[in-house]
C-alpha cells in the first residue's frame, strides 16, 4: 500500500506553451460575467453560450451546469436542475461538472445532494463557495474561487482555491480547472474508495447503448438502479491506452475521450490528467449510462487489490489537482494525435 503524505507546501508555476497550435488565435471573444444576484458566472463565446459557474448555497458543491459544445449543443444530463424528456433520474448528486469525493476523514462529499434524509446528512460533507477572487475576460477567460469542504456542523476540513481557464481553437472548447486543497486544524485523509474525484454527467446521447437495468452500490451500501434509456445513445469511450467501451472503466490513462452524436453532429468530450497530479495516470470511473469521472484515488477497487493509495494532507499544507476538459464539435471526432498534444501542451501549461 502507498501512503502519501504531503509535508510540504506546493507551488504551482505556469509556463506557457512555445507551440502555435495550443495558442489561442481564433480572436473569439470569451465573456465571464458573474451575477452574485443569480448566484452564478455566465461563460459565453462570442456571445454563445459555453458554461455557467453555479454557486448556490442550495448546492452540495459549486458546479459548471450546463456545459455547451460550439452551435449551442448541451452536452451536460439536464436532471436534477434542468430535467429533460427521457432523461434518466437517478443519481441526483450527479450535476454538470464538479470536483469532490466520496470519503475524506469518512465523510461522504461525493453522494451528497437533496435527496439525503435529514437524519442521515451526519455523514456527509459540503463545499461552500466563500468568493469569487477573479473574473477575466478576452481571448482567454478566466474564473477564481475559494470555498470550503464543510461537515454539518459547518466545522472546515479544507480550503479550496479552484482556478478555471476557458478557450477555444477552432471546433473545441477548453476548460482547464486548477484545484487546491489545503488542510485546516486536522490531517484530511482521503479514504482509497470508488466515487471520485473529478466527474461529469453527459447527455443522454452520449451514453453507451444498453438494453439491461444495471445496479450501483455506493460506499454506504445504498444501491441505486438505471433502467436503459431511449434508444438515441450512442457514445463510446477510447482511452490513451486504446481500452474501448465499457473496458474504459477500472482502466488507467493520461486522457479518456467520450464520443457520439447529437442532432446528427459529431460531439467529442475528452478529460486529460496531469503528469503532477496523484496517482497519475488516473484510474477512469468511465461510466456507460453518463457518468464519466477520473479518479486517481480510489486505486484498490479499479486495481481489484493489486494497488491502493492513501492520501493524506496534514493541517496547513496542501494538494493540487489539475484537469483539461476539451468539449467539441465538428464533421469528426477528437483524433488521438490532437489529443496527446493536447496532453503534452497541458503538462508544461500548468
Amino acid at each position: 500500500m502507498k501512503s502519501i503524505y504531503l509535508l510540504h507546501g506546493y507551488l504551482l508555476c505556469f509556463l506557457v506553451s512555445d507551440s502555435a497550435f495550443f495558442r489561442n488565435n481564433d480572436n473569439a471573444r470569451i465573456q465571464v460575467t458573474d451575477n452574485p444576484a443569480t448566484h452564478e458566472v455566465q461563460v459565453t463565446i462570442d456571445n454563445q453560450p459555453f458554461t455557467s459557474f453555479l454557486y448556490s448555497d442550495s448546492l452540495a458543491k459549486p458546479i459548471l451546469f450546463p456545459i455547451y459544445a460550439p452551435g449551442e449543443i448541451v452536452v451536460t444530463r439536464g436532471f436534477p436542475l434542468a430535467p429533460r424528456t427521457g432523461e434518466s433520474p437517478d443519481h441526483p448528486h450527479h450535476e454538470g461538472l464538479w470536483l469532490n469525493y466520496e470519503s475524506v476523514n469518512g465523510l461522504d462529499f461525493w453522494n451528497n445532494s437533496y435527496a439525503i434524509p435529514p437524519e442521515k446528512r451526519n455523514s456527509y460533507g459540503a463545499i461552500k463557495r466563500t468568493a469569487v477572487t477573479n473574473t477575466s475576460s478576452g481571448t482567454t477567460g478566466e474564473l477564481s474561487y475559494t470555498a470550503n469542504w464543510v461537515n454539518m456542523q459547518q466545522q472546515v476540513l479544507l480550503t479550496e482555491n479552484t482556478r478555471f481557464v476557458f478557450s477555444t481553437k477552432e471546433d473545441a472548447r477548453i476548460i482547464d480547472r486548477i484545484t487546491t486543497l489545503t488542510a485546516q486544524q486536522q490531517e484530511v485523509h482521503f479514504a482509497d474508495t470508488k466515487d471520485g474525484l473529478l466527474g461529469l454527467r453527459v447527455t443522454r446521447e452520449l451514453e453507451l447503448p444498453s438494453n439491461k437495468p444495471q445496479q450501483f452500490t455506493d460506499a454506504h451500501g445504498n444501491i441505486t438502479t438505471v433502467q436503459p434509456g431511449p434508444a438515441v445513445a450512442n457514445g463510446d469511450y477510447l482511452t490513451s491506452e486504446g481500452k474501448k467501451g465499457d473496458d474504459a472503466w477500472s482502466s488507467r490513462g493520461k486522457w479518456c475521450l467520450l464520443y457520439g452524436k447529437k442532432n446528427n453532429t459529431p460531439l467529442s468530450i475528452a478529460i486529460i490528467d496531469h503528469p503532477q497530479n496523484p496517482g497519475y495516470p488516473t484510474y477512469w470511473h468511465a461510466r456507460g449510462y453518463g457518468l464519466f469521472a477520473a479518479n486517481p484515488l480510489g486505486q484498490k477497487v479499479f486495481s481489484k487489490g493489486k494497488d491502493s493509495l492513501e492520501l493524506s494532507v496534514q493541517p496547513g499544507k496542501a494538494v493540487t489537482f489539475r484537469y483539461r476538459i476539451v468539449v467539441a464539435a465538428g464533421k469528426n471526432y477528437l483524433s488521438q494525435q490532437r489529443l496527446n498534444e493536447w496532453s503534452d501542451a497541458f503538462a508544461k501549461e500548468f
